[in-house]
């Protein structure tokens, strides 16, 4: 097998849920349709056969089963939303622990729950700092969802495991390819100790993308010979500082603009887009060329734009482009051509080379038939139902391959070079400082990558 190609274990993250299970998801036929004269009679060559899918069990809410008792780590925007998501995806969950560096964090999403979900966490088990995880994971809970700045994942993980915690672990789980190779470790930690981790690459967990990618193994589009991944929007949302931030605050409390906290946003977003066509093709790049700059960001010291071409094997190519730019073409989706046909997320359709529609999702049948449509909630549905069955289920491998794509095309753009797969996956890059704490930071003094240029 080449070494550009996942492995069974590799590219299905040891997830074993396969084959047969595809019949209990409730993503079955009836939620698709075909469209045009004569298709059902066409015969298509499959690109990998049943039992080597993975295919998640999708029901509204996950299987009843022993009481799981949760901590959050991470208690901002997304940690707030991944506890919602997490109480709304089975019963017998509760959320018992938070941890967060800020109080003032801690007290919003103690509110929110109390308000919300009638959910009251005592003080003593709401811990502050940047040691906060570790207690959390010691506070006698069974899971916990990570949801901090990602370039603390690495360690964090780490630490759960050991611990012998699940864990979901917000996308992406790596910013360097130091935390991907700890990340790389603790994944076969994880499968000894049978724990269950799930990652934030929601689109694992969303229907249309599922049975999108079981048509496509199905081989209705043919062999895959490139594809087109985009994440172009408006910036997302930034902090300037406020007097008495120390430089550590301020990064941390604008995290998504700052390169050593968030990867990047062709690490930190685009991750999501890049993770499908590796996820359809079952390959990780052998190398990639990119460019980006920098125009309009107010904060941080990130680019704002990134353009790259991904080469897989087989002279298989793949155009990934980023921007948060205001007020420009914005277009967030994927796009796979085959020897046979198309495959376009922006309507989950699959056309043959004439253009016409051989197959569609079927979004109202979707809805007809389920109460929860969510890929948000559905990620932790299906992950709670591992969990209970005792089942396989670890996506650290595959997020933390994507992630380090998204590296590599980083690297690619601020240095200007070609950079292969085996250079970044082996590279010391390490933005995780040796100590922590809420002081001076070198990165605030800004200062923006230039191609071709040593810095």
């Amino acid at each position: 097998m080449s070494k550009n190609k996942f492995n069974r274990r590799q590219f299905l993250s040891s997830t074993a849920l396969i084959g047969a299970a595809a019949a209990t998801t409730g993503t079955g036929a009836f939620l698709t349709s075909c469209t045009g004269q004569g298709n059902n009679k066409q015969k298509f060559t499959p690109l990998r056969q049943t039992g080597d899918l993975y295919i998640p069990i999708l029901t509204d809410k996950a299987i009843d089963g022993q009481e799981l008792k949760a901590g959050i780590v991470g208690c901002g925007g997304r940690g707030s939303g991944a506890a919602m998501d997490f109480l709304n995806a089975a019963n017998n969950v509760k959320i018992t622990a938070l941890g967060d560096v800020f109080q003032d964090r801690i007290d919003a999403l103690r509110q929110t729950l109390l308000e919300k979900m009638g959910v009251e966490i005592p003080e003593s088990q709401c811990f502050t700092g940047f040691d906060a995880y570790q207690k959390v994971i010691d506070a006698d809970v069974d899971v916990v969802i990570f949801a901090t700045p990602s370039v603390f994942r690495p360690e964090q993980c780490r630490y759960a495991v050991e611990k012998g915690k699940h864990a979901f672990l917000e996308k992406p789980i790596a910013v360097d390819p130091t935390g991907y190779r700890s990340l790389m470790v603790t994944s076969r930690q994880a499968d000894l100790k049978g724990l269950c981790i799930l990652t934030g690459t929601q689109r694992h967990h969303q229907r249309s993308y599922v049975e999108s990618y079981k048509k496509v193994q199905e081989g209705y589009i043919g062999d895959i010979v490139s594809g087109n991944v985009y994440w172009n929007q408006n910036q997302l949302w930034y902090k300037e500082r406020q007097p008495g931030w120390s430089d550590v605050e301020w990064m941390i409390r604008d995290w998504v603009n700052w390169k050593w906290l968030s990867g990047d946003h062709i690490v930190e977003q685009h991750v999501h887009n890049i993770d499908v066509f590796n996820w359809f093709f079952g390959q990780k790049p052998i190398s990639c060329v990119s460019f980006g700059s920098r125009w309009r960001r107010r904060t941080g010291d990130q680019y704002d734009n990134f353009s790259t071409d991904f080469l897989y094997e087989n002279g298989v190519h793949l155009h990934s482009m980023c921007r948060q730019i205001d007020g420009c073409a914005n277009n967030v989706s994927e796009f796979i051509q085959g020897t046979k046909g198309t495959w376009n997320s922006t309507d989950m359709t699959i056309r043959d080379l004439k253009g016409n529609i051989i197959w569609q999702f079927d979004f109202d049948a979707e809805k007809e038939n389920y109460q929860q449509i969510s890929p948000y909630v559905l990620e932790h549905v299906n992950w709670i139902t591992a969990i209970r069955n005792k089942s396989p289920f670890n996506q650290i491998e595959s997020d933390a391959i994507s992630s380090l794509c998204g590296i590599m095309g980083r690297e690619s753009a601020y240095t200007g070079s070609e950079i292969t797969w085996e250079q970044i996956e082996a590279s010391t890059q390490n933005f995780l400082p040796e100590i922590l704490e809420l002081g001076s930071h070198p990165a605030v003094n800004i200062n923006i990558s230039a191609p071709g240029m040593s810095e």
